[in-house]
C-alpha cells in the first residue's frame, strides 16, 4: 500500500489542516486567551508565511491541502482540572476534584469546613487531634448528617500519640464503631495497633472474588524510610497480635498480609506544623522509589497513589504536583484562614498579612519530650521563641526546682503567665479529667512534672489562638508554612485578598482553575507555542 510522508513546516510536522470562525490566535494576548479556554478543543497552528506558532481554539481538523486553512502541527482536546490527578482518586473517593484539605488540629478544620468542600467537590478531613473523644463524637454526628457516610466523602484526623497511646486507640475504636470510612494518618514515625487495626477492620472478598477495604487511611509522609511501613503489609507480629486480642478477624489478617497499609499517601513537603521542612520535588521522587519497590515486591494490583502537600499555594504550585505524578493535592495553611476555619478572626488576619518569609520551627507539644518542631506563623507572635525556650529549659534542668530563681521569674512572667505552682495546678487539673495516670508519673517524675507543665503553655498557645484572647496575642500558636505568604502574593489585589471572601470552596476551585491553565499553558510551550510569561499567572476570580 503506498505510503506519502507527512510534510514539514517551520521544523514541525503538519497533521492536518485546521479551519474555524475566529482568527489563531499568534499575539501575546491572545495566546494567553486561548490558554485559559482549556475546556474547549485547541490546535498549534503554523503561519505558512513565518513559521511562528499559534493556537486555534474550536473549529475542526481538516485535510492540509484543504483551501484556506491553517496547517496544524498538534491537535490537544479539551482539558478539566478534575482530570489534573489521577482518576482512582476520584472513582475511589467520589471525589468530583483531586483536592483534599488537611486535618488542622483542636477542630480548626470544623466541620463546616469539611462539609462546604465535599459539597464543593473535593474531600476534607476533620481536625480531631488534641479534642476529647466526645467532641469528636458529636462531630462525626454532624458530619454523617449532612454528608452520609458515603453520599460525600470525607474523613477523620488520627495522629500519633506517643505519650497517649490509650487516647489513640480510643480514637480509633470511635471510627471503626461509627463507621468513619477515611483517616488521615499524621506524625506516624512506625506503625501502631490503632492504624493498623483501622486499616484492615473490616476487609473482605465480595461475592465477586473482589477484595473490599471500608477504611482507607490517607498516610501523611514526610521521610521515605517511614513510607516503607505503609505501603507494605503490617508486621506478621502485629497482625497475630490484633487477631490474639479480638481486635481483628483471623480472615482480616489473612487478607491483611497481602494489601498495603495505606493505599493513599500524602507526601508532605515544607508546611505548617509538624514538618521536616523538605522540598517537594526530590522528596516525592524519593517516595515514588519507595512505592514502586513495594508495588513490585508484592505484585500489588490495586494502585497506591501519592499526593502531594506542603507549598501548595498557589496554582503553579499546583500544577508542578501534578505534573510530578501527584494523584490528588493537599491544602493546609491557606483553608486555616478561610472563613469556615476553626481559627479567630484575628488569627486569619495574622495570616492574611503573613509572607514567605514569616515562619518559625517551635516545639510541638504533643512531642515536645522527643524535640520534634513543628512550624508556625512569626509574624505578630512571640511564640516561636518563648515554646524554644521551654525546651531549652527542659534539657537544661532536672526538675521545676532546679531552675534557678532569675531564669524562674523570667519564666512565669514572660511565658507561662503565672507561678510555676499556679500552672502546675491548672495542668494537673487538666490530666486528672484526661488521663490520670500522666498525674501519676508525674508525682513519681519531676521531670515529667515540667514536661507537662510546660506542655501546657503549648497546648493553651494554639486555644487563645482560636479562641481569640487578645490579652495572650503574643502568644498565639498558629500553624502556618510558606504557602499561606506565597498565597496571600497571589490573590493580593484580587476578590481573594480580603479575608472576609476566602471561603475554601473558592480557594480551592481557584487553585485548580489555575493549575489547570498553568498546565495548558506548558502543554503548547512543549509544542512549540511562544507562550508569553503572563500565561503562566491565572488570576483569581469568583467562580461558580
Amino acid at each position: 500500500m503506498p505510503t506519502t510522508t507527512p510534510p514539514i513546516l517551520g521544523g514541525a510536522t503538519i497533521i492536518g489542516g485546521w479551519r474555524g470562525v475566529d482568527s489563531p490566535a499568534f499575539a501575546d494576548a491572545e495566546i494567553t486567551s486561548a490558554i485559559e479556554a482549556f475546556r474547549s478543543p485547541s490546535f498549534v497552528v503554523i503561519d505558512p508565511q513565518t513559521g511562528r506558532r499559534g493556537i486555534a481554539t474550536g473549529g475542526s481538523l481538516v485535510d492540509a491541502d484543504t483551501p484556506g486553512a491553517w496547517p496544524v502541527s498538534a491537535a490537544l482536546p479539551a482539558m478539566y482540572p478534575e482530570w489534573l490527578g489521577d482518576r482512582s482518586f476520584n472513582e475511589t473517593h467520589g471525589a468530583r476534584f483531586p483536592y483534599v484539605t488537611g486535618a488542622m488540629a483542636n477542630g480548626i478544620a470544623t466541620t463546616r469546613l469539611v462539609i462546604e468542600i465535599a459539597r464543593a467537590g473535593g474531600l476534607g478531613f476533620f481536625g480531631a487531634a488534641g479534642l476529647s473523644r466526645d467532641v469528636v463524637s458529636t462531630a462525626i454526628d454532624e458530619l454523617v448528617a449532612a454528608l452520609g457516610h458515603d453520599d460525600l466523602p470525607w474523613g477523620c484526623n488520627l495522629i500519633h500519640s506517643p505519650q497517649e497511646p490509650a487516647l489513640e486507640a480510643a480514637v480509633a475504636d470511635l471510627y471503626i464503631t461509627r463507621g468513619v470510612r477515611r483517616v488521615s494518618a499524621a506524625a506516624y514515625m512506625s506503625l501502631t495497633p490503632a492504624i493498623v487495626r483501622y486499616a484492615y477492620h473490616g476487609v473482605h472478598v465480595d461475592a465477586a472474588g473482589v477484595v473490599r477495604r471500608p477504611n482507607a487511611v490517607f498516610a501523611k509522609i514526610s521521610r521515605p524510610e517511614v513510607a516503607r511501613h505503609f505501603v507494605h503489609p503490617a508486621p506478621p507480629a502485629m497482625l497475630d497480635a490484633l487477631v490474639a486480642e479480638g481486635l481483628l478477624t483471623r480472615d482480616e489478617a489473612q487478607l491483611a498480609a497481602r494489601l498495603p497499609v495505606a493505599e493513599d499517601i500524602t507526601v508532605e513537603s515544607d508546611s505548617g506544623g509538624h514538618t521536616d521542612n523538605r522540598p517537594l520535588g526530590p522528596l516525592f521522587s524519593s517516595i515514588q522509589a519507595v512505592r514502586d519497590e513495594a508495588v513490585a515486591a508484592h505484585g500489588y494490583t490495586r494502585p497506591i497513589r501519592l499526593g502531594a502537600a506542603g507549598g501548595i499555594g498557589t496554582p503553579q504550585a499546583a500544577a508542578a504536583a501534578f505534573g510530578l505524578g501527584a494523584a490528588y493535592v493537599l491544602t493546609g495553611t491557606v483553608n486555616e484562614a478561610c472563613v469556615e476555619s476553626g481559627l479567630s478572626t484575628e488569627g486569619k488576619q495574622m495570616l492574611a498579612a503573613a509572607d514567605i518569609a514569616d515562619v518559625a520551627m517551635a516545639p510541638a507539644a504533643d512531642m515536645f519530650e522527643l524535640g520534634v518542631d513543628l512550624q508556625v506563623l512569626k509574624r505578630g507572635t512571640m511564640f516561636a521563641p518563648r515554646a524554644r525556650r521551654l525546651h531549652d529549659l527542659y534539657t537544661t534542668y532536672a526538675s521545676l526546682d532546679e531552675i534557678p530563681r532569675h531564669e524562674l521569674d523570667e519564666l512565669e512572667q514572660k511565658i507561662l503567665g503565672a507561678s510555676v505552682d499556679e500552672s502546675w495546678r491548672t495542668t494537673r487539673e487538666f490530666w486528672n479529667e484526661r488521663d490520670p495516670e500522666q498525674v501519676a508519673e508525674a508525682e513519681r517524675n519531676p521531670r515529667h512534672k515540667m514536661a507537662l507543665t510546660f506542655r501546657s503553655y503549648l497546648g493553651l498557645s494554639s486555644r487563645w489562638s482560636i479562641d481569640g484572647a487578645t490579652e495572650r496575642r503574643l502568644d498565639f500558636q498558629i500553624w502556618c508554612g510558606p504557602a499561606m505568604g506565597a498565597f496571600n502574593a497571589w490573590v493580593s489585589g484580587s476578590f481573594l485578598d480580603d479575608p472576609a471572601n476566602r471561603t475554601v470552596a473558592q480557594v480551592a476551585k481557584n487553585l485548580l482553575e489555575g493549575a489547570a491553565v498553568t498546565t495548558r499553558a506548558h502543554q503548547f510551550r512543549t509544542y512549540g507555542v511562544p507562550v508569553p510569561a503572563p500565561a503562566f499567572r491565572y488570576h483569581p476570580r469568583p467562580l461558580d
